[in-house]
């Protein structure tokens, strides 16, 4: 366990110093369920693979990313941390960070654009090495109005679909200049962070915002990726009637094969009770789909932006607005009496009206994040700017920690195995 820290505080800017006690305990009950993290953290102890390196992180100022800071902390990094989203900080876990732990938080719940920013660019002062980022706006704004930064930057690690999106975008422009890796897309990320990180978060923040049954009602989720399959298994174990809309054929077929049924938005809009948005793209709830749904809808978006809903015509276009009618939940009400509730303002909601994903979901997520950090001091001068995968190994290394720690255990290959499946030889 950390002692208090009483030396001269780090720079920070955070909401309320005295909930730093209470932002502890949220801290090391996370840290009861994040075991591969916790070896990783004894590992780096002693080996001290960031003596000397300052890394930047805009991340969601949650207990379980506190207790990622906490391990780059252990093996030597100078640490900033600004918040990815204003309305995921939780206020107690960035004063701990501050008053417990010794680490640079800039984040406040609730800040404003402008003080988003001005946080981003405090965490960037550090003069980082390393950059993490959820969303990109870190990178974009090195790459924008702090470019006097790339110099001292080696590479970075991206840990959301969204951000590995628009860095890929970034990389086809020739845009780029540095080497970022691509967390979200390892195995041990994807498959169960987004997957069942995401299904259960989001409608943890349902229940949570609006108290409302699941059971008997037609959900529709937008996109069918990770993160889509993870709402829509949840919310069809809990009764639900799930639609699904998509893009690509392929994902819409799989959809249906396992048993949803799939439709255009604009016929799911007009059937539907609850929307859930999971896409990584714009508007994709908007004012012909509005103007079509039920009175009394619930709308929450679990895509990491909060354009994937048009709250800006839903703002100029009802004739009221009940803000807060419950925990995270504003009414909106249309010109014609119908009441359309929009969840945590449309942003992301699992950490905006909920408390994110389960903190042993993030083992994984944060583990990689981790060894990833760890590997670009090793190999960062060998990579080109552009958008690397996670090397396999540590991707493989993380599910085995995870499998052990929750009892598994697998089979090995025999001799004659592992010569057949590394020869050409043997016929039918």
């Amino acid at each position: 366990m950390n002692p208090p820290i009483t030396a001269t505080l780090p720079r920070h800017d955070i909401a309320d110093a005295a909930l730093a006690s209470d932002g502890r305990k949220r801290i090391e009950w996370a840290e009861r369920n994040m075991p591969v993290l916790a070896q990783i953290r004894e590992r780096f102890e002693k080996s001290q693979p960031f003596a000397g390196v300052r890394i930047a992180a805009c991340m969601h100022v949650t207990a379980e990313t506190a207790n990622l800071m906490r391990v780059l902390k252990a093996g030597g990094a100078d640490i900033a941390l600004c918040a990815s989203n204003p309305l995921s900080t939780q206020d107690d876990t960035a004063a701990a960070l501050v008053h417990e732990y010794g680490i640079s938080v800039f984040a406040r719940h609730a800040v404003d654009r402008d003080g988003y920013y001005s946080h981003i660019n405090a965490a960037l002062d550090i003069a980082p090495h390393q950059v993490f980022d959820d969303g990109c706006d870190l990178v974009n704004t090195i790459h924008t109005t702090r470019k006097e930064l790339i110099v001292n930057i080696t590479g970075g690690c991206e840990e959301t679909t969204t951000g590995v999106i628009r860095l890929n975008q970034m990389a086809k422009d020739g845009a780029l200049l540095f080497p970022m890796i691509a967390v979200n897309d390892t195995d041990t990320k994807h498959m169960f962070d987004n997957r069942y990180g995401t299904g259960q978060s989001t409608l943890d923040a349902v229940f949570r915002s609006t108290n409302y049954l699941i059971a008997g009602r037609i959900v529709v989720v937008a996109g069918f990726g990770y993160c889509g399959k993870g709402v829509a298994e949840r919310a069809k174990g809990m009764g639900a009637d799930v639609i699904i809309t998509e893009i690509d054929p392929t994902k819409a077929l799989d959809a249906m094969m396992q048993g949803f049924r799939v439709l255009p938005m604009i016929d799911a809009a007009k059937i539907g009770d609850v929307f859930i948005t999971v896409t990584g793209n714009r508007d994709v709830l908007r004012e012909e789909h509005f103007k079509v749904m039920k009175d009394g809808v619930i709308m929450a978006n679990s895509g990491h932006f909060d354009i994937e809903i048009d709250v800006a015509w839903l703002e100029q276009n009802s004739k009221s607005k009940n803000v807060k009618m419950r925990h995270e939940t504003d009414e909106y009400v249309l010109a014609d009496g119908r009441r359309l509730l929009l969840l945590a303002e449309g942003r992301l909601v699992n950490l905006g009206a909920a408390e994110g994903h389960p903190a042993s979901v993030m083992d994984m997520s944060f583990s990689d994040q981790a060894l990833t950090a760890e590997y670009l001091v090793k190999e960062a001068a060998n990579l080109k700017p552009g958008v690397h995968d996670v090397p396999s190994y540590i991707d493989k290394e993380v599910a085995s920690l995870k499998l052990i720690s929750m009892g598994g255990r697998i089979d090995t290959l025999t001799p004659a195995q592992d010569m057949y499946l590394n020869s050409w030889e043997h016929g039918s």
